[in-house]
């Protein structure tokens, strides 16, 4: 037998050394666990699936219009046109974005008079859409305070608890819809918010609750004022649906209210519903805080805290919405569009209620017809969900949930006569 030389040797050796090294590479990966699909995503593939010509997606959080897209509005058509022939370049805009769409995004939610009020107090920045303004709230609370717990309403949007959870933040529940019903628990939800002590943090829907549709009206955004001046508590608003429930100033009462009476405020915006933006993630984290010395504090903290998530927010979606707001035809042709959204989604809440008593269902959905925005639930029970998916091919996710936007003349009769026939079995 031939006695291997010493250059063979070290060959043999790094061989070895570099077979356990990819193995030990592999090994890693293959320690992962496969997690389970995102509810809505996966409903939304198995709709995708189904062959049958009458099926319905009523899970997908989006806004569809009577032919069943998710358009693009003119007035954002005009302003990317606009947009490609002036800009002329895509450098950095810097962690907080872009200054005058900040300041459109803070007079937007607040006036013009409020945001003169406030001054140096209040500090918006960009962030890359609705989540990743509530992760970088996230993080900032996580910066001020490390052991505050975040209360959120029961139900809430099922992605709140992964979003600020993941930057470490503990929650509690507070009551809030009643499923029997179908309207907001307020006695319970107050009681239970004169229990939170100064430090946390309690966290409200500015408008369309989602997933119920059911909001606090002006009377309860007063009592809720009162409670959080007493108690001290700092409240956090997530605000992504303004103009989709009664209007651009009505659906901001309850957020303008506590803005000029609360000493600090968090207040989370998206323009994916009301400029269409779902894909160019565009939206805002603004701060109110005691003193402009702490807002400028706190600028430094998000901008850090930009940097070191996301480094700089997307350009696109925040320059349509600053090119719209900036020219005065532009803006007036997105309120008419938003508008017609609001309108068209108003409306059909109140067809549904007239087609389900037609089609001789022995229950009140009424409470649709006052409810909010694009969602409600549909009151059905798991089973009949399940019958739903699989015998009518009528998609909803298993709290029932529904969007209402995915109606339309052309489906609304399949639509109530399954739900008949799956309620009278």
């Amino acid at each position: 037998m031939l006695e291997l030389q010493p250059a063979s040797r070290a060959a043999t050796v790094s061989l070895a050394v570099n077979s356990a090294a990819k193995q030990e590479s592999i090994s890693m990966f293959q320690s992962l666990e496969t997690l389970p699909a995102d509810p809505i995503l996966g409903l939304s593939a198995a709709f995708r699936a189904d062959a049958n010509p009458n099926k319905i997606d009523l899970g997908m959080g989006v806004y569809r219009d009577a032919s069943g897209i998710t358009p693009v509005m003119s007035a954002v058509k005009k302003a990317e046109a606009g947009i490609l022939e002036a800009q002329t370049s895509k450098a950095y805009v810097g962690p907080v974005g872009a200054q005058a769409y900040n300041e459109i995004i803070a007079n937007l939610i607040f006036g013009d008079a409020l945001v003169s009020k406030l001054g140096g107090r209040r500090v918006t920045v960009q962030t890359p859409g609705g989540c990743g303004g509530l992760r970088l709230a996230a993080e900032f609370i996580g910066k001020a305070t490390s052991d505050a717990t975040v209360w959120v309403s029961d139900p809430t949007w099922a992605n709140h608890k992964p979003l600020l959870g993941s930057a470490g933040l503990r929650f509690r529940d507070y009551p809030y819809y009643d499923y029997d019903k179908h309207s907001v628990r307020f006695a319970e939800m107050i009681d239970c918010l004169r229990q939170i002590p100064a430090g946390d943090l309690v966290l409200l829907h500015g408008c369309c609750h989602n997933p119920s549709g059911a909001d606090l009206d002006r009377e309860q955004w007063l009592q809720l004022r009162d409670v959080a001046l007493e108690r001290g508590f700092t409240v956090f608003i997530d605000l992504a649906y303004q103009g989709m429930g009664d209007g651009l100033e009505p659906d901001v009462y309850g957020v303008r209210l506590l803005a000029e009476s609360l000493p600090e405020l968090l207040v989370v915006s998206s323009c994916s519903k009301n400029f269409g933006l779902y894909r160019e993630r565009t939206g805002a984290l603004t701060l109110i805080c005691d003193s402009p010395a702490a807002a400028t504090v706190a600028t430094t903290q998000l901008a850090a805290a930009a940097r070191a998530n996301y480094s700089m927010p997307p350009d696109h979606g925040a320059a349509i919405v600053q090119f719209i707001m900036e020219d005065a035809g532009l803006r007036a042709e997105w309120e008419e569009e938003l508008t017609a959204v609001r309108d068209r989604i108003n409306g059909l809440r109140s067809l549904i209620v007239e087609r389900v008593q037609a089609a001789g269902i022995g229950r009140d959905f009424g409470f649709i017809e006052k409810e909010k925005g694009m969602f409600s639930f549909l009151g059905v029970d798991r089973t009949q969900i399940e019958t739903l998916i699989n015998d009518y091919s009528i998609y909803l996710v298993n709290s029932s949930r529904i969007n209402v936007a995915s109606i339309n003349e052309s489906n609304i009769d399949y639509f109530t006569a399954s739900l008949a026939k799956v309620l009278s079995a």
